[in-house]
């Protein structure tokens, strides 16, 4: 557009013209596309996410009605008070989850985000410091400890589901999330193995999705394909074309199928259960313990950093390193050992 077009718009609205865009009320546009953008909103975070989100900032607005404190909006003092009183409740990294989710809500509402005032950040530099900051995290299910819980496990329609599920979730490295959401039309047999399609891992913010490379096992008792066609042939034994709903479904008391997919939390539990019948404290593990395990495992076995994090999905190092450091404590270089004691 010229100058001089712009010169005649101009004109023309002056002349009592209508204007070349009509400009509809914020109401308006709120009342058609609203519900869906906060629809689009929210699938910008996991289910998961969100939940927790939830609970986290439930405890901080209940924590603000004990002290007649504004939740939202927030005053940042507000913040670092709510912090200095339950710093000796909360590790830090969970502190850091409650900044988080009030963060979340203040933004999502359209409000100054009060985690980010210098009051906030120098009292949480503080606690950091003060009470420690380390992660006091699940347990990894190593490898030979995995080769001890299924080896309890039966044949049974119940003990055919764990051994999928765990040695599934292992080889794979997946996240509970990721592991439940799969579908059987997700997974691809070949000679080879399975090649398990993820559709939206946790990082993947645009849905792009991964495939990811199952092997065969070694040994037929800890094989994860062999595992997973062991658990559908019986599945398909009960329904007929089984093909395309959720790959782990739940069971109820006696074994029976319910055709509903298994929880997240439903992994957690499998896990626990199952450490627990291997002799092991099933508080020191959860799902995160089948990833950690293969992490770990793999780096104690010096798989080289880039091979765990194509399998894993990471794409930061700092979290791949954490494993492989866990892994490399007792290889045969560690210092203690070339001590001589």
């Amino acid at each position: 557009m010229l100058v001089s077009d712009l010169d005649d718009a101009s004109d023309a609205s002056a002349d009592g013209l209508e204007p070349l865009v009509q400009v509809e009320p914020l109401e308006a546009l709120q009342a058609r596309f609203g519900n869906k953008a906060r629809a689009y909103r929210d699938a910008g975070r996991s289910q998961g996410t969100r939940r927790v989100y939830q609970s986290a900032f439930a405890l901080f607005r209940t924590w603000c009605e004990q002290h007649q404190a504004s939740p939202l909006p927030a005053d940042p003092r507000t913040v670092a008070f709510y912090m200095t009183d339950v710093a000796t409740r909360y590790r830090a990294t969970t502190l850091d989850l409650h900044l988080a989710a009030i963060a979340y809500a203040h933004r999502a509402a359209g409000l100054p985000i009060p985690t980010t005032h210098q009051a906030v950040r120098e009292v949480r530099t503080g606690l950091r410091r003060t009470h420690g900051a380390a992660a006091r995290g699940k347990a990894a299910l190593m490898t030979d400890d995995l080769r001890r819980v299924v080896g309890l496990l039966d044949h049974t329609p119940v003990g055919l589901r764990d051994r999928a599920l765990l040695l599934l979730g292992f080889a794979g490295a997946f996240r509970r999330s990721e592991l439940v959401s799969l579908d059987v039309d997700d997974l691809g047999f070949t000679p080879q193995g399975i090649r398990v399609d993820l559709r939206r891992p946790k990082t993947d913010q645009v849905a792009e999705g991964r495939p990811v490379g199952i092997p065969y096992g070694a040994s037929a008792e800890t094989c994860p394909v062999r595992a997973v066609e062991r658990w559908l042939a019986h599945v398909r034994s009960v329904v007929p074309g089984y093909d395309d709903g959720p790959l782990f479904l739940r069971l109820d008391a006696g074994g029976r199928l319910r055709l509903a997919r298994l929880s997240d939390r439903g992994v957690a539990r499998v896990v626990q259960r199952c450490a627990e019948r291997a002799g092991l404290d099933p508080a020191r593990f959860a799902g995160h313990s089948l990833r950690a395990g293969l992490a770990t495992s793999a780096a104690a076995r010096g798989v080289s950093e880039r091979s765990i994090m194509n399998q894993t999905g990471h794409r930061s190092l700092t979290m791949v390193r954490r494993y492989i450091r866990d892994g490399e404590l007792f290889r045969d270089d560690n210092a203690a050992r070339g001590a001589g004691l």
